[in-house]
């Protein structure tokens, strides 16, 4: 049976339907910006010329960027870091929230307490630095993995998830037919949390790709550093080289290319830096709202 819509439903569908658009729009559009202007001419994009479409076009900011040999080597060790990274923090942080999420599991509330300590308390950047170099992970890159292998964050909404979406009963009737705790961890509870785990990799996974605190403290080798860091130092020798040749004196073409350049160079870093995330969000999108909605701390 199909239901005729009124004219009130009309409307209200149109002023939905109109409402979203904008919203999209809205969200859309900094970013379309961001790639235009990347290669777009700087002086008309300062200048307030470049709206909806690139003028002027030139590749010079993305050429430089990539004409850096340091630019691929930051690519492959992000790419190492955001791999290895999310699979430790994912190894980490299921089994923790799972167990924190058993009723039965002994010393629940200590542990529990004990976690949460740590989102308001922490030792502090100089201590912390200690630890790191007294363990042998201080310019090494291993620290990028390890350090901040988990977040009690993310362990309260993969508890809670676990919490609502896994049954005792299911575990009863696994223990009754002999299944262990660990195999019905592996087995039952991973294979039917396929949500919260696609939720939980993208959040480390953007956190990794995304960090360059960590590696500007503890990583000074160049070969170890990631992509982050390598735009970072682009783009300040740009802008010093720039500022060098007008206190020299030299404020004909080549400082004003230079200068141009410099500004591109921002709009090449974020497209860059961005993408890579970008293309990989389709892919969890239909399991990011169940698993955050589910996942989601309860009053």
């Amino acid at each position: 049976m199909v239901i005729k819509e009124t004219r009130s439903d009309k409307i209200f569908n149109f002023i939905n339907y109109f409402l979203l658009a904008c919203v999209f729009l809205i969200c859309l559009y900094p970013l379309w910006f961001i790639i235009i202007a990347s290669i777009s001419n700087p002086d008309l994009v300062n200048g307030g010329q470049v709206w909806f479409w690139p003028k002027d076009i030139s590749f010079d900011g993305y050429k430089s960027l990539f004409a850096d040999d340091g630019v691929m080597r930051g690519y492959v060790n992000t790419l190492i870091y955001t791999t290895g990274g999310t699979l430790i923090n994912l190894a980490v942080t299921l089994p923790a929230a799972y167990a924190l999420s058993r009723r039965d599991f002994v010393g629940r509330k200590f542990f529990t307490l004990m976690f949460l300590f740590t989102m308001f308390f922490s030792g502090g950047l100089i201590p912390t630095f200690l630890t790191v170099k007294s363990l042998g992970l201080y310019n090494n890159p291993w620290v990028m993995v390890i350090l901040g292998a988990t977040s009690m964050t993310n362990i309260i909404i993969s508890r809670t998830f676990f919490e609502t979406n896994i049954p005792n009963e299911l575990r009863e009737a696994a223990e009754i037919d002999g299944c262990s705790n660990t195999r019905f961890f592996f087995s039952i509870v991973l294979p039917l949390s396929t949500a919260i785990i696609a939720v939980m990799a993208l959040f480390f996974a953007v956190t990794h790709w995304n960090g360059y605190f960590t590696a500007m403290i503890y990583v000074r080798d160049k070969d170890w550093q990631p992509l982050q860091i390598v735009m970072r130092e682009i783009l300040m020798r740009s802008e010093f080289n720039a500022q060098m040749l007008q206190q020299g004196g030299d404020t004909g073409v080549l400082a004003a290319q230079e200068q141009r350049i410099a500004e591109q160079i921002k709009y090449a870093l974020i497209v860059v830096a961005s993408v890579p995330v970008m293309c990989i969000y389709p892919f969890v999108q239909k399991h990011f709202v169940k698993g955050v909605t589910v996942g989601a701390v309860k009053g």
